[in-house]
């Protein structure tokens, strides 16, 4: 991991954190939100009370990625973590992205989580399954076209989970 830092994220990280989320939500390719979300509206959600928001920064104090993690469900539910990764298009293939599933592995166990499920990874997103497969997840689910990408049409969503915990 070297070239940058992953910390919290704070509200003055809000701009560059849009920065990064903005063109990915327009898009519309890899994330189950609405394409036309406004700014404050993708902000507030990735930056809720409900998550513990970090990014990546670069020596030069350039923000190259984000994360949040929070519990996947509440009472019953809450011991298993969500998260949701985004890296800045320009610093693709540094891995960045590996560095944030990693950091927020270790940190979902230091907060006592017993695993890590992703609920709704696009299947046509071949780059983040790949990754997430590397990185010990599995496929334990899958959505039959339950994702309309705005240029495959309806193509299928992957549910994914690492146990933390080893009992």
């Amino acid at each position: 991991m070297t070239g940058f830092i992953i910390r919290r994220a704070t509200t003055a990280d809000a701009p560059a954190i849009w920065r990064i989320i903005g063109p990915t939500i327009r898009a519309g390719e890899t994330y189950a939100l609405a394409p036309d979300m406004g700014e404050g509206e993708a902000v507030a959600y990735w930056l809720g009370p409900d998550k513990e928001t970090f990014v990546a920064v670069a020596e030069d104090g350039q923000v190259l990625g984000t994360y949040y993690i929070r519990p996947n469900q509440a009472g019953g539910g809450r011991h298993i973590c969500n998260c949701g990764y985004m890296t800045d298009a320009a610093a693709t293939g540094r891995g960045i992205a590996r560095a944030m599933c990693l950091h927020s592995l270790d940190h979902a166990k230091t907060r006592g989580y017993r695993g890590m499920q992703f609920n709704f990874v696009v299947s046509s997103n071949v780059r983040a399954v790949t990754l997430w497969q590397a990185l010990g997840f599995s496929i334990i689910g899958r959505l039959p076209l339950a994702f309309q990408h705005p240029r495959l049409g309806y193509v299928d969503a992957l549910v994914m989970f690492q146990p933390l915990a080893k009992d």
